[in-house]
């Protein structure tokens, strides 16, 4: 994908991660409350900043090989509109995990069981990395957090693998990666005053609203004055 495509892609995803924040404290915020109760001052930003370090470059790799793969087996195979067919599917679960927010409804929770089995089998090595003390078992534990199964990260991982290469679906990921910071680092140093804020019902209906309007915007870009043409230049 060309940059002047990939800039509304890049868009989406840190949108997406940055609207998510109150998705994200569901399924991290245990954690990265945690390492901020085993560390204070200089100590607690060096383990939160290892930590998302290492969550986002699992993010990365897993848009870059998931494009390389299934996107190009999409090309492959020549189906009609795939690269569109899948943002389609990503501004409608965008839409779902909004709804979530909005009226508190529960259906996205089936896609985040389709990883389930993934992580099951990654739990000892994070139990390893979670006792580890030093800077690299931080590290370590954000690696392995990057699998966690979270809808939103399934979600978004639809619009790296639409992207069709490595290097654009590895940066579509890091997009969405680096939205996520901001709530990710603020529970890591200030859990339970953001927690308060995140969980807030005017709070979690106004992230709602935000992001259904990505999913109208997403869809105004793929099929409007943005649209791509469904072809991938290299």
């Amino acid at each position: 994908m060309i940059p002047g495509e990939l800039l509304p892609v890049l868009a989406t995803a840190f949108l997406a991660g940055l609207l998510g924040a109150g998705h994200c404290f569901g399924m991290c915020g245990g954690i990265a409350g945690g390492l901020g109760a085993l560390s204070s001052g200089r100590g607690a930003w060096v383990s939160a900043l290892l930590f998302n370090f290492g969550r986002v470059i699992s993010y990365s790799l897993l848009g870059g090989v998931a494009a390389w793969t299934l996107g190009a087996a999409g090309e492959a195979l020549t189906v009609p509109g795939w690269s569109r067919w899948l943002r389609f599917v990503t501004a409608l679960l965008i839409g779902l995990v909004g709804l979530r927010f909005l009226f508190d409804w529960k259906g996205i929770a089936a896609i985040e069981k389709a990883g389930a089995g993934l992580w099951r089998r990654m739990t000892p090595l994070v139990g390893r990395a979670a006792r580890h003390p030093g800077p690299l078992g931080r590290l370590a534990l954000g690696l392995c957090w990057g699998f966690l199964p979270c809808g939103m990260v399934y979600t978004v991982l639809l619009t790296a693998v639409s992207t069709g290469g490595f290097s654009s679906g590895f940066l579509t990921m890091m997009a969405f990666g680096a939205g996520t910071l901001p709530a990710l680092l603020g529970m890591t140093l200030w859990a339970p005053a953001l927690s308060g804020f995140l969980q807030d019902r005017v709070t979690r209906r106004l992230v709602g609203l935000g992001l259904l309007l990505l999913a109208v915007w997403t869809l105004f870009v793929l099929f409007g004055v943005g649209a791509p043409s469904g072809h991938h230049h290299h």
